[in-house]
């Protein structure tokens, strides 16, 4: 029988990440290339720098490309996954008219503004990567979440006169929509000699990147929950309803189409905070970790692991980059004594992640109706065994990692077994691709102390801080 392989591609904040996998869901090669810091060039404006995102894309997929030890021919798909609530401004070839806005830009936050006469396309990152994939101008209707005029129960443009005009974007500027799992287009000669990706090979949409990972982590709908673990945290559930007036989350598209992601308030730059801190840390915790003989994150882990549940009366509340309607938020750690190490202040910023997540996902379900029976957590920080365990324990739920926990990739390869049938349907994909990792049950005691730390304290830290941080921010 003749080998079939897919690739999955994931573009996020931090890095793009190409992985090809076979048809049950296992990694055969692999490769990453970081993304360059981005260009803030006035205050509220967050640009990725000159074409960063396809150069780190076209590196990952070379590197991806140079482990496989298959034949190229075998590959059947490419599954596109890229960050969200970006914004890239195309001249009339489809090159970038100016930088690619980032989800950090306080521009994705308002309609368009046409100020530059070249831009001839406004779209999204995902519609940008997959023009230069195929030089189609398609994407994909699940990844148009902030200020578009996109109609939700139908997945198309809006066609009230209203909308339009409200998000300043007229029709003929916008790319044709397509739904997860159905056809972008092929790669090109040009993009094959760029990327060592063979030609002429479909190219596959998928949605919003929560919404690939949700996919790809196997999320069922109802009493389930995600808990992705990216520089934007948050937790989600599926359903089959697109609510419009939630007050504690939002409805996004899902990867299966019609179907809908309810994302609770989340926690922007969250792991972010971790790599910031580690990173503090220098060449100490390098050298400490390699006269171990582990890694830096397995060394800092090893211990904070020591250190009593709620680290020893210190907080983090996690607002290391303010909300664009609470701009005076900043990050706060409260409690410090001479007990408290680097150790204490990392244990600190993981249980301070799982708590506002708690409390945030808390206020989802209660607004749903819903119950939660268990969580899966995915992303990087997953694999840490401490944090895994602080996910149980303040959820008191079991908390599940799965053998991928990359799972965007995964998600957008699914997309594509489903586009070319070699499953019926995405559930049937999920069953084959998708592979359950280990399992962490929640010890009552630890749950108890966090619970009340959560209820009697963490929860009311904002109502002591807010107005100094307000007063500090008029100041300052």
């Amino acid at each position: 029988m003749q080998k079939k392989y897919i690739i999955g591609i994931d573009g996020g904040s931090q890095s793009s990440k190409v992985v090809i996998y076979d048809l049950e869901g296992k990694i055969v090669s692999e490769g990453s290339e970081p993304l360059r810091p981005l260009d803030m060039p006035a205050p509220g404006l967050a640009e990725h720098p000159d074409d960063d995102l396809w150069d780190t894309i076209v590196s990952a997929c070379r590197k991806a490309m140079s482990n496989f030890k298959g034949d190229p021919k075998e590959i059947i798909g490419v599954g596109l996954c890229t960050i969200r609530c970006c914004r890239a401004c195309l001249k009339m070839d489809g090159s970038l008219a100016s930088p690619v806005q980032s989800w950090m830009d306080i521009r994705l936050s308002k309609p368009y503004e046409h100020t530059n006469p070249a831009v001839r396309y406004v779209t999204t990152s995902s519609g940008y990567i997959s023009h230069r994939f195929t030089e189609e101008f398609k994407d994909t209707a699940s990844n148009y979440e902030g200020p578009w005029p996109i109609d939700k129960d139908s997945w198309q443009w809006s066609e009230d006169p209203a909308i339009l005009a409200y998000y300043n974007i007229p029709r003929d500027m916008l790319f044709e929509l397509v739904k997860p799992g159905e056809n972008l287009g092929k790669v090109t000669q040009r993009a094959a000699e760029e990327t060592g990706i063979p030609a002429g090979i479909p190219v596959i949409a998928t949605a919003n990147d929560k919404a690939v990972e949700a996919l790809g982590a196997g999320l069922p709908p109802g009493n389930n929950l995600l808990v992705s673990l990216g520089t934007y945290i948050c937790s989600m559930m599926i359903g089959e309803k697109n609510v419009k007036e939630a007050k504690h989350f939002f409805s996004n598209m899902a990867s299966m189409p019609h179907q809908y992601l309810y994302e609770s308030g989340g926690i922007r730059r969250g792991m972010w905070t971790v790599s910031w801190f580690t990173n503090l840390l220098g060449e100490e915790l390098v050298n400490r970790a390699f006269e171990r003989g582990v890694s830096p994150a397995e060394f800092i882990n090893a211990e904070a692991e020591q250190v009593p549940v709620g680290s020893e009366g210190l907080m983090t509340v996690l607002d290391w980059l303010a909300p664009p309607t609470q701009p005076y938020k900043r990050g706060l750690m409260i409690g410090f004594d001479g007990r408290h190490t680097r150790a204490h202040i990392y244990r600190s910023i993981l249980e301070a992640i799982a708590l506002s997540m708690k409390n945030h996902a808390d206020a989802m379900c209660e607004e749903l109706g819903v119950m939660l029976e268990k969580i899966i957590v995915s992303g990087g920080g997953s694999n840490s065994n401490l944090f895994m365990q602080i996910f149980a324990d303040v959820f008191g739920l079991p908390a599940v990692r799965n053998k991928v926990n990359g799972s965007a990739s995964l998600g957008s390869a699914i997309c594509v077994a489903v586009a070319l049938e070699q499953y019926d349907n995405f559930p049937e994909a999920i069953r084959n691709m998708v592979e359950k990792g280990d399992i962490f049950l929640p010890i009552k005691h630890t749950t108890d102390i966090y619970q009340r730390i959560n209820k009697n304290v963490y929860q009311r830290i904002p109502e002591f801080t807010d107005g100094i941080l307000k007063i500090a921010y008029s100041t300052l």
